[in-house]
């Protein structure tokens, strides 16, 4: 009789250092953006972003230790707590401070809609794993979108786009994952783009307007003038950088929203293309991670779970530094593990937490 296996002893302390690291850069750039601010939350905006980092770490290993296998296993519940914690937000939530009824007051606030992206990657991992092999029917694909679409649709009334395009794009993932056929790729693209004039319908006018300004700059001077700062900042940084906390588009506080929406640019400025591009490598290490624990999954859950988060820091990040480039539109999304922001630095932990449990029990099979 074998002995029972050490799962910690392929904990993968890479994607944790790499993670850690991130949040590290996330808190020092923060700081500098805050630098000399009198509003009471820029200037709470460190601590906090320090005492979430705290308790996402006892995150990562808590959610290391618990078999991804019993989340799943229970995934109906969960499914049932995210409709249910999102259905709150619709009677109690809260603005913040981008005009959006997405947060919750329980002492502090929160909003429920990160939490709800990071469990759905599990509720539908489970979906999909136990139709594994019913890949090759539509029914299959539309009763996976349909899981999604209910949560996706109660985030997007927040309203919350950002959130909303996240969890479709983690959907097509890990649909595309699991196996998605070609025949009903092209069929999902050509309703996709029939939807369309549905979605631009129920988007709210600012919504409308941040897409119609990266089409037309000139028809919203007052949302291009951000966006404008954004690229003078970036493009002023140079090779080597301004120097940490010298940046005069970031000290000057010409650039808005900078410890969240534009920390990116932040960084451009300050350390300059070295500096901007060593993170773009440290989270393509985190995402490679999650592809690598994808990879050796045991079973199909687990490699569909490290699907999902792949996909998602992958999407986040794309968007992020797209819109910092005016290259993508404005659409509020944090950059992984680096903007400022308690929610979403919890919800990622607990995202790279799912992915070290999945890589963790990849042996077990042997001893099965």
């Amino acid at each position: 009789m074998q002995a029972k296996p050490n799962i910690w002893r392929d904990f993968d302390f890479t994607l944790f250092g790499v993670t850690f690291l991130l949040i590290i850069i996330g808190i020092l750039m923060i700081r500098s953006a805050t630098l000399g601010a009198v509003d009471t939350d820029l200037i709470n905006r460190v601590p906090s972003q320090i005492q979430f980092t705290i308790v996402g770490i006892g995150v990562v290993f808590a959610m290391a230790a618990i078999d991804y296998r019993l989340l799943g296993s229970v995934h109906g519940f969960i499914y049932g707590f995210v409709v249910f914690i999102l259905g709150l937000v619709t009677g109690l939530g809260v603005a913040g401070a981008a005009g959006a009824q997405s947060w919750l007051n329980v002492g502090l606030q929160v909003q429920p809609s990160e939490l709800g992206k990071i469990l759905l990657v599990v509720t539908l991992a489970q979906h999909l794993a136990t139709r594994y092999q019913e890949m090759d029917s539509l029914q299959t694909v539309l009763l996976s979108l349909g899981h999604v679409a209910l949560p996706a649709m109660m985030v997007f009334v927040q309203p919350d786009l950002g959130t909303t395009s996240v969890m479709l794009v983690v959907w097509f993932v890990m649909i595309w994952g699991a196996g998605l056929r070609l025949k009903h790729l092209a069929l999902f693209i050509v309703v996709g783009l029939g939807m369309l004039p549905v979605l631009w319908t129920g988007m709210e006018d600012y919504q409308r307007q941040r897409i119609v300004s990266f089409i037309d700059p000139g028809s919203d001077p007052d949302a291009q003038y951000n966006i404008d700062q954004a690229l003078i900042t970036i493009g002023s940084g140079g090779l080597m950088g301004k120097g940490y906390g010298n940046g005069s588009q970031t000290q000057g506080r010409f650039l808005r929203v900078r410890h969240t929406d534009f920390i990116f640019s932040v960084i451009a400025e300050e350390m300059g293309f070295v500096g901007a591009t060593t993170v773009i490598m440290l989270m393509g290490v985190v995402i490679w991670r999650c592809l690598r624990a994808a990879a050796l999954a045991a079973d199909p859950l687990g490699s569909l779970i490290c699907y999902g988060i792949g996909g998602m820091i992958f999407f986040q990040t794309m968007v992020s530094i797209g819109m910092n480039l005016s290259i993508l539109p404005v659409t509020g999304l944090t950059l992984p593990f680096v903007s400022s922001g308690g929610s979403s630095l919890l919800t990622m932990l607990m995202g790279i937490g799912l992915v070290e449990s999945v890589v963790m029990r990849r042996r077990l099979g042997e001893f099965a």
